[in-house]
């Protein structure tokens, strides 16, 4: 019996231990829709039984189908991942995935199109590179050196040892008892005998002359892409002394290297050299095909080199002839989603490189683009006015689109505004544009095909957004806060009134009297405009990222706070704003915008998505009176897939707790805590972190406690 005792014990310190994995990862926010899957920067691609996997930073692992290498589709992703993406391995039903400064995910790829994460475990330092052998993962951990992973259970992985090595591990790979590693610029080459995984050891070095980035070891030889250094070749004959032999300059930075063969495949920043290795001692290139974009790593299968490509994701290069090599498919998705506008049934979104999207979003659930319009230059920012949309571009300035059929969207008429066109307000027969450090620029649009600057104020820094209420406009000006500037006298605009902001002003939004200011790093600022010549702060909330975007909708703002994802705030009070909602966005949440329904509209960096709020204080109208009793009604939908919800009747007035329980009476978050007025309530369930089975959900209060089950299926 007490043996019994000692399992359980165990089991629910385990538990515990890895309670982040199943952390809630929001609160009275729920996804509704999305749309997109724009890829961050291509780090690692390993390719087996002809799928691609691919490292992707931001935007997670990609699964592309590259059985016709012209072709690369597309099948699957998991962007769930809070870093940067940048290594990747593949062992069995497994991708192993190194998340930079989030460690090692762990995700399931039995069905590529359905990814599952399934464990996680962070280290110390930023993970690079991932190797498997058995049921050991070795990560490249930058300046924390070489960490022993043991997923001998997948759902548990744990650190099992390590060894911290002289300068900054790269790229890790195994061949026999060793671990070799390219160690940055001041470790060379690492020789690591793991023997006894549990006490890995070095065992040997050699110095390097450049950046050790990328490794591949063939036979005794280990190959080193050593950035300007080229591709160097050192005899491993004597792990415990190994030693160079021969080197190859290449044009470029060598940042990884692959071989097949008698050549080796160097990913060279600006190219892919191919260099004959029949003799280790006196390498020579005997082919190069070098683009536009950044080669970083790469990949040999058959007669294909696949390359991560930061700039243009999955390059696929044909070395059938070594000495021809020809690029012959790729994959990329380009834009980065940065701003977004509701209007009506549509959504504006600006995609950075990729142009103005234009969404239907009739069906929220479902979004579907209608169009898709490239202005000139790079778009920042957009305003809707009755039929046209007015756009903030880079180095073009001022576009003036006319969007009366949204499904065919022209331009009538633009502006050089000879700046760093970031944002765009319009008041009356005027678009006052946040021109980055040439200012703020008055522009006359009575006539939307002939636009025309008759007004600059030019004391400024860096002017990133503005919003106008009457003839202010109210300007963040990066370093430098929120400026009030009055555009009265359209041909002489002026400052009235300022005041700092810590950090960097990203963003601002006006409602009454007071003006909300997503900060960055230090948070939503609740400044009173009362008097816009004399500004002054009654309210500051920090939030767990950086502030970027921020909307109001009644007496809640909506914060796009980075990596953080979306946070929602009371400021019912606002001396007092209080966090009562978040969502951990899949991307990097950047602008937001609110339907007149109070959906929120995110552009996620890789993806738009459409989420909607809860309050968590409000009482349901359900059109029945207040509950006759104390009551927790089962969850619907059950089973449930993505989210379920929750509805409780309280009879009386009083604190109250709703709980998620597993099993094992392990609990696993709190869906509510605290005071309620009597009335019907609902809460939402996401399953998005948590593992298929059985859940209960518990509330108590009032001297009761209620108990129902809900399942979760994938």
């Amino acid at each position: 019996m007490r043996n019994v005792i000692l399992v359980f014990k165990l089991i629910c310190l385990a538990l515990i231990a890895n309670s982040g994995l199943f952390a809630q990862e929001s609160e009275n926010v729920e996804q509704v829709g999305r749309i997109y899957n724009q890829w961050d920067k291509a780090h690692d691609v390993v390719v087996v039984d002809d799928l691609a996997y691919v490292a992707t930073d931001w935007s997670g692992l990609q699964i592309l189908d590259v059985s016709d290498p012209g072709n690369p589709t597309l099948i699957g992703y998991w962007d769930d991942n809070p870093g940067n993406a940048i290594g990747i391995a593949v062992s069995g039903e497994y991708a192993y995935l190194a998340d930079g400064e989030y460690g090692l995910h762990v995700i399931s790829v039995v069905d590529p199109e359905d990814l599952e994460k399934v464990g996680w475990v962070d280290t110390p330092g930023i993970a690079n590179s991932v190797e498997v052998s058995g049921d050991h993962v070795f990560v490249a951990d930058d300046e924390s050196g070489v960490r022993v992973i043991s997923v001998a259970e997948p759902e548990n992985p744990e650190e099992i040892g390590s060894f911290d090595t002289i300068g900054n591990a790269r790229e890790v790979v195994i061949s026999g008892d060793y671990v070799y590693v390219a160690d940055g610029f001041e470790g060379g080459l690492r020789v690591i005998s793991i023997a006894n995984p549990e006490q890995p050891v070095e065992v040997g070095y050699c110095n390097t002359p450049g950046q050790a980035s990328g490794i591949a070891v063939s036979g005794d030889i280990a190959y080193i892409a050593d950035g300007d250094r080229g591709l160097r070749t050192i005899s491993i004959t004597d792990p415990e002394s190994p030693e160079e032999i021969g080197f190859c300059n290449t044009d470029g930075d060598a940042y990884g290297v692959s071989i097949s063969g008698d050549y080796a495949y160097v990913a060279d920043r600006s190219g892919l050299r191919i260099i004959s290795i029949v003799n280790p001692e006196n390498m020579m290139e005997v082919g190069t095909i070098e683009t536009e974009g950044f080669f970083y790593r790469v990949f040999v299968s058959g007669l294909n080199a696949f390359v991560a490509d930061f700039t243009f994701g999955l390059r696929v290069i044909s070395i059938a002839d070594q000495n021809n090599p020809v690029e012959v498919g790729s994959y990329y998705t380009i834009g980065e989603a940065r701003s977004i506008t509701v209007s009506g049934d549509h959504a504006y979104l600006v995609n950075v490189d990729g142009g103005l999207r234009v969404i239907s979003v009739v069906d929220p659930e479902n979004p579907d683009e209608v169009d898709h319009f490239q202005p000139e230059g790079s778009p920042n920012n957009i305003s809707i006015v009755d039929d046209y949309a007015f756009v903030a571009a880079t180095s073009s300035g001022l576009h003036v689109l006319s969007i009366e059929n949204p499904g065919a969207v022209w331009e009538v008429g633009n502006y050089d505004t000879t700046g760093w066109a970031n944002d765009v307000a319009i008041s009356g027969e005027y678009a006052c544009v946040a021109n980055g450090g040439r200012g703020l620029s008055v522009i006359q649009i009575a006539n939307p095909e002939n636009p025309i600057e008759v007004g600059l104020y030019s004391d400024v820094n860096n002017l990133l957004h503005v919003v106008v209420s009457g003839n202010l406009a109210f300007v963040t000006d990066y370093n430098r806060g929120l400026r009030v500037i009055s555009f009265a006298d359209s041909a002489n605009p002026e400052m009235i009134g300022s005041i700092d902001v810590p950090r960097k002003a990203r963003d601002v939004v006006i409602s009454g009297d007071l003006a909300y200011v997503a900060g960055d790093e230090s948070g939503l600022h609740i400044i009173s405009i009362a008097d816009p010549e004399n500004l002054e702060e009654v309210g500051v909330i920090n939030t767990e990222g950086r502030a970027f975007g921020v909307a109001m909708f009644d007496d809640y703002a909506y914060v796009a706070d980075g990596e953080n994802g979306i946070i929602v705030i009371s400021v019912d009070d606002p001396e007092n704003p209080e966090e009562v909602g978040y969502y951990d966005t899949p991307g990097f949440a950047r602008g937001i915008s609110l339907s007149e329904g109070g959906l929120i509209y995110v552009a996620d960096y890789t993806n738009l998505s459409i989420y909607r709020f809860t309050d968590p204080n409000s009482v349901n109208n359900l059109g029945v009176s207040t509950p006759s009793e104390f009551s927790l009604f089962t969850p619907y939908p059950n089973p449930f897939n993505s989210t379920t919800t929750i509805t409780y009747g309280l009879q009386n007035p009083g604190y109250i707790s709703l709980q998620l329980y597993n099993p094992l009476g392990h609990r696993i978050s709190t869906l509510f805590e605290g005071n309620r007025q009597a009335g019907m309530y609902s809460a939402n369930l996401v399953g998005k972190n948590l593992v298929s089975g059985m859940y209960f959900v518990r509330l108590e209060g009032s001297g009761q406690m209620f108990t129902r089950k809900v399942m979760l299926v994938r």
